[in-house]
């Protein structure tokens, strides 16, 4: 996959703490940048996870009312 380049603006001392944490890590700026962003997706995947679950235990019974026996019948079907 290409890659895409992204211009960001930030302050002085953003710029110098992101820096220094890429050196650290004995990465680029680029890579740690990138590295940020997916792990941000990582954890909003896990949060949309989390949500569903505690939506779907909230509202079992209303789904099953609604469409319980239509699942099953279905399944039958096959």
């Amino acid at each position: 996959m290409g890659k895409k380049q992204l211009n960001v603006r930030v302050d002085a001392t953003t710029a110098e703490m992101a820096r220094e944490r890429a050196e650290q890590q004995g990465i680029s700026m680029n890579q740690y940048i990138e590295r940020l962003v997916l792990q941000d997706m990582g954890e909003a995947g896990l949060r949309f996870v989390d949500a569903a679950a505690q939506f779907m235990k909230e509202y079992e019974s209303e789904f099953l009312t609604e469409f319980g026996e239509r699942v099953g019948a279905e399944e039958r079907q096959r």
